[in-house]
C-alpha cells in the first residue's frame, strides 16, 4: 500500500528540503556486541500471530463516528477516544518483516478502558506501547504499531498512542504543540496501565516527536507514581528522539533514577533531525546527539549508525533487522528476573 514507511520518509524529506530552503544549509560497546550477538527470533506463537488487535488511545477527533477510513483525524479531541483495531495480516498468512506495506486496518470499534488490558484466563499480559512522531495519519500509526510489534515478536498486548499530526510536512509547529497537548492523556493512560493488575510489564517505543510526548508524561507520571511507577514500567526506548537537548537534559534530571530505563536509539546520520536541528537555531537533537553526552545522563545508548544508508535514516528501528534485534534484548533485559529469560518477549 502507499502508506509504507519508505514513501513516507521520501516525502518527508523532499518536504524539509522545501522548509529548508530559507535557512542555512554514535557506537556503545555495549550496543555493538549486542548488534553482533542478536538472539534467534521468538515463534510467533502467542501476541498478533495469535489475535491480530491492537488497542489505541487517541486524542484526535473522530471522523465519520469512527466506523469507517479514515476514523480519526488532525484535529484534537474534547476527550480521548479508546478503541480495539482489528488488522488484517498478509493474504498468506506469514507475518512478514517490518516495514513491508502487507498491513491493514480490518475494523474499528469504540471500548472501555478497563476492557482493553482484560487478561482473561491467560494472566497477567505484557504490554508494549507504541508512540507515534510527526507527520502521521491514524491509519500509518496503527499500522507501524502493528509492524513494530511483528517484527520484536511481542507476546503480549500491542498499543498505540496517538495524538493528533496534521499528516504533512508543513506542519511542523501545529504537531510539536498536538503532541504537547497530549501528554495528559498519554500520562493518564499510562498511570491505568501501571494500576491495572492484569497488566505485567509495560513497555514503551516512541519515535521522533513522539518521543518528546512521552518523556513529559513519564516525567509529569513519575512525580505522581515515584517507585510504583518504576517497579511497573519495563523498558523506554526512545527512537530518534526529536527533542531539543538542553530541555531534555532538564527532564531527564526531573527522572531520577528511573533514566535508567530509557534507551536512546541514535543514528548519526539521520537527515530529519539535521534539518530539524538547522530550524531550532542549531541546537542538537537528542537523536543525533554524540554517545557521551547521553550516556553522561546515565541512558543506554544504541548508536545504529552503521545501518544508515542514502535516505532519510530517521526509522531505522521499523525498518532494520538487526536494531529491532537489539531493541528485543533491552526489553528482555528490562523484565523482572525472574522471567527475563531466552529470547522470548511476552
Amino acid at each position: 500500500m502507499a502508506s509504507t514507511a519508505f514513501a513516507r520518509c521520501c516525502a518527508f524529506l523532499f518536504g524539509l528540503a522545501g522548509l529548508a530552503v530559507s535557512i542555512s544549509g554514535c557506537t556503545s560497546p555495549e550496543a555493538s556486541s549486542a548488534f553482533a550477538s542478536a538472539a534467534t527470533p521468538a515463534p510467533a506463537t502467542a501476541g498478533l500471530a495469535a489475535n491480530p488487535t491492537v488497542i489505541a488511545v487517541t486524542t484526535r477527533n473522530a471522523v465519520k463516528g469512527a466506523r469507517s477510513k479514515p476514523w480519526f483525524g488532525t484535529q484534537r479531541a474534547n476527550q480521548p477516544s479508546n478503541v480495539r483495531i482489528q488488522m488484517s495480516p498478509p493474504a498468506d498468512g506469514v507475518f512478514s518483516a517490518v516495514g513491508l506495506s502487507d498491513w491493514s486496518i480490518k475494523a474499528v470499534e469504540a471500548i472501555p478502558f478497563g476492557e482493553s488490558f482484560s487478561a482473561g484466563s491467560g494472566g497477567r499480559r505484557d504490554v508494549l506501547v507504541y508512540v507515534h512522531g510527526f507527520n502521521q495519519t491514524f491509519e500509518t500509526a496503527a499500522l507501524d504499531a502493528a509492524r513494530l510489534s511483528d517484527g520484536l515478536k511481542f507476546r503480549g498486548s500491542t498499543m498505540l498512542f496517538s495524538w493528533p499530526s496534521k499528516n504533512s510536512v508543513f506542519n511542523y509547529i501545529y504537531d510539536r504543540e498536538s503532541a504537547l497537548w497530549s501528554r495528559d492523556a498519554l500520562e493518564e493512560m499510562l498511570d491505568q496501565l501501571v494500576a491495572d493488575p492484569s497488566v505485567g510489564t509495560v513497555h514503551i517505543v516512541a519515535h521522533s516527536m513522539g518521543t518528546m510526548v512521552t518523556v513529559e508524561a513519564l516525567r509529569q507520571l513519575y512525580d505522581r507514581r515515584g517507585a510504583a511507577m518504576a517497579g511497573r514500567l519495563g523498558a523506554v526506548v526512545l527512537a530518534s528522539p526529536d527533542i531539543d537537548m538542553d530541555g531534555f537534559k532538564s527532564s531527564i534530571a526531573r527522572l531520577g533514577g528511573f533514566s535508567r530505563k530509557i534507551t536512546v536509539l541514535t543514528v548519526t546520520k539521520d537527515r530529519a533531525l539535521g534539518a530539524m536541528r538547522d530550524m531550532a537555531g542549531g541546537v542538537t537533537r537528542v537523536g543525533i546527539a554524540e554517545k557521551a553526552q547521553l550516556e553522561a545522563l546515565g541512558l543506554r545508548v544504541i548508536d545504529a549508525s552503521e545501518y544508515a544508508g542514502s535516505g532519510l535514516n530517521h526509522d531505522l528501528f521499523l525498518t532494520n533487522a538487526q536494531v529491532r534485534e537489539v531493541i528485543r534484548q533491552v526489553m528482555n533485559e528490562a523484565r523482572p528476573p525472574a522471567i527475563a529469560s531466552g529470547d522470548a518477549i511476552h
